[in-house]
């Protein structure tokens, strides 16, 4: 165990020398900007060449941060780890500081507030806030209330009234993506699956068309039969069902692979940030003259 930290040890140690060396020598890492009158916006080091844009001390450390903090979360590949900790205690803080203020400036002060105290919060936070009051807008002291009784879940006594509106929560959130579902989702698909099973193209038969709807229709039959369990599947239905099977696992195998597509398309633009913003190893725009 003490040989292993020692390799890590000294790893981690190499690769800090080689980071400070390269910046030092090459100047990776270095975010530059350009003031254009009252505006600041990002520059290139083509034009630090010329002079008209400068360093920004900010910016370069935020892109250092993030670039460090990629590394401890891809340092849990090795192993859990306090870097890898850190870095998700910081994450999950972050995120869940912004959607508060995202909450109380998008959502309570504007649909709460606002309707409470109109002329208030026009002089205070939203100029463009109307600042009559609506006749009706002492309902709004409904959803004020559910909201402190929400926050007794805090309290170490009356935390039973904390179900009151978390009861009210689900039940109207339940009902409303129902409805929601239902014209979405069941509908929608119900409409999709009616098709013709002769499919035309300008007064021609449409081979492809044709197929395309049988498979469509075939598939979900086949599905249907499978999860139909007051008859036995054996059969005529046993096969229907094992053909459901097979459409049922080309869907579930199409779906995982666009959605590993989808995070190795955020992988790669990780890597990207990590070769060409932060270690300039690479430049794929041109960004920056040749060393």
């Amino acid at each position: 165990m003490n040989r292993e930290r020692m390799i890590w040890t000294g790893l981690l140690v190499v690769a800090g020398l080689w980071l400070l060396g390269r910046a030092l020598w090459v100047g990776n890492g270095v975010v530059y900007v350009q003031d254009l009158g009252d505006v600041t916006v990002s520059s290139d080091a083509w034009e630090a060449v010329t002079e008209t844009a400068r360093p920004s001390i900010f910016r370069t450390a935020g892109l250092w941060l993030a670039a460090l903090f990629t590394l401890a979360i891809f340092s849990f590949l090795y192993r859990d780890n306090p870097f890898y900790k850190i870095a998700e205690a910081v994450v999950v803080g972050v995120s869940a500081a912004y959607w508060m203020v995202v909450g109380v400036w998008a959502t309570m002060v504007p649909n709460l507030f606002g309707k409470l105290f109109p002329a208030t919060i026009k002089a205070w936070a939203m100029p463009g806030l109307s600042p009559v009051r609506d006749p009706f807008s002492w309902l709004y002291l409904v959803p004020l209330v559910l909201g402190i009784l929400l926050m007794m879940r805090l309290a170490p006594k009356g935390q039973w009234l904390a179900r009151w509106p978390l009861a009210f929560i689900i039940g109207t959130t339940a009902g409303i993506r129902l409805v929601g579902f239902i014209h979405a989702d069941f509908l929608s698909q119900i409409n999709s699956t009616v098709l013709p099973l002769v499919a035309m193209e300008s007064g021609r038969f449409d081979l492809a068309g044709t197929l395309g709807n049988l498979i469509v229709v075939i598939g979900v039959f086949a599905c249907l039969t499978y999860f139909f369990f007051s008859i036995e599947h054996k059969g005529v239905v046993g096969g229907v069902s094992r053909l459901g099977i097979w459409f049922l696992m080309i869907t579930f195998g199409a779906a995982f692979g666009y959605t590993v597509m989808g995070r190795i398309a955020l992988l790669a633009i990780r890597l990207e940030f990590l070769f060409d913003d932060w270690l300039w190893l690479i430049d794929p725009t041109g960004a920056r003259p040749p060393m």
